[in-house]
C-alpha cells in the first residue's frame, strides 16, 4: 500500500507491528483506532493515553539514530523539519508525516490514512463516523449565542490567540462565536495566531474567555480576574471563563469532540443575556 505522493510517499508492504509515534495527536489517533498494541514507542510529549509506551524521544530535537534503535517498521511524525524526515528515510525507515490539520475534514483524512497504514481501516472509519455524529449532535443541541458574540482564546500569558480561520477558531464558529483576534492588526500575516495585548482584550470586551494555558502557565478564572483592568470584562463579571485542558485544546485528534463539548457546555451554563 502506498500513502502520500511524491517525496512524501511511503509504501507499506504489510501490517506494521513496531510503530513509533513522534506526535501527540498521532499517538491519540493510533490508540483510538485500535492500533495501540502495534505501537512500541511514543515521544515525550505524547501524554495520552497513559498506557502509551512513553520514551524520551523528542520530536522537536529529533535524534534519528535514537528512533532507529527501536527498529520500527513505521514512524509517524507531524510537521518535523524536512531534514529530519530525510535522515529517518536515510536509515531506511518508512515515514508518514501527518501535519497539523487545518480543518475537521483533514482530521478525518488523517485518521483514515492511519487506519489504512496500520491495518485498522474499519475501526478508523467507525471512529470518523462517530466523531462526525457527535459533532453534529453537539452543534444541534447548543443554543446559538446572540449575533456578534465573541470570545478571547488564550494560548499563553503573552496573549497569543487564534482567529476564526484557524482550526480551533472553526470549532468556535460552529457554535456561533467569533474571535476578537479576527480584527487584530497583522492577524492574517501571523497565520491566524496573532499576539494581542491586555489593552486590546479589555477594549474588545469578549463575551467569553477560554484559557488554553492552565497546565503550562497556571492560569485560571481567579488569575485572569486579578489582571489589571480585567475585572470589568463582561466575561469576568458574568462568570463566562472556561479553563481548558491544554493538551485537549492543542491537538486535533479524536478529543476535538471533547473540546467542542466543553465549549458547548460553557455556552449552555453561562449564556450571554
Amino acid at each position: 500500500m502506498t500513502l502520500g505522493t511524491g517525496s512524501t510517499a511511503v509504501t507499506i508492504e504489510k501490517k506494521p507491528a513496531r510503530i513509533v509515534s513522534l506526535s501527540a495527536t498521532v499517538t491519540e489517533d493510533l490508540f483510538a483506532i485500535g492500533a495501540g498494541a502495534q505501537v512500541i514507542a511514543v515521544d515525550k510529549n505524547s501524554s495520552y493515553p497513559a498506557s502509551a509506551p512513553h520514551t524520551a524521544l523528542d520530536a522537536y530535537q529529533l535524534n534519528a539514530e535514537a528512533v532507529a534503535a527501536y527498529r520500527p517498521d513505521l514512524v509517524v511524525v507531524s510537521g518535523v523539519a524536512p531534514a529530519q524526515v530525510t535522515k529517518l528515510k536515510a536509515l531506511k525507515l518508512p515515514v508518514i508525516d501527518e501535519p497539523a490539520a487545518a480543518n475537521l475534514d483533514q482530521v478525518y483524512e488523517q485518521i483514515t490514512d492511519l487506519g489504512k497504514a496500520t491495518g485498522n481501516a474499519s475501526a478508523a472509519a467507525a471512529l470518523v463516523a462517530s466523531m462526525q455524529q457527535k459533532i453534529t449532535d453537539i452543534v444541534a443541541s447548543t443554543p446559538k449565542p446572540p449575533a456578534g458574540a465573541s470570545y478571547y482564546y488564550e494560548l499563553d500569558q503573552t496573549y497569543y490567540s487564534v482567529t476564526t480561520s484557524t482550526f480551533v477558531g472553526q470549532l468556535f464558529k460552529l457554535l456561533g462565536l467569533t474571535s476578537i483576534a479576527d480584527a487584530a492588526k497583522g492577524a492574517a500575516a501571523a497565520g491566524g495566531y496573532p499576539q494581542l495585548n491586555s489593552e486590546y482584550v479589555v477594549k474588545s470586551d469578549p463575551g467569553y474567555l477560554f484559557l488554553a494555558d492552565t497546565k503550562c502557565c497556571g492560569q485560571s478564572a481567579k488569575t485572569v480576574a486579578a489582571r489589571p483592568g480585567w475585572a470589568v470584562l463582561g466575561a469576568v463579571k458574568g462568570g463566562r471563563i472556561e479553563a481548558l485542558d491544554d493538551d485537549v485544546a492543542s491537538r486535533w485528534g479524536p478529543r476535538v469532540v471533547d473540546l467542542l463539548q466543553t465549549i458547548s457546555a460553557e455556552l449552555k451554563e453561562h449564556p450571554i443575556r
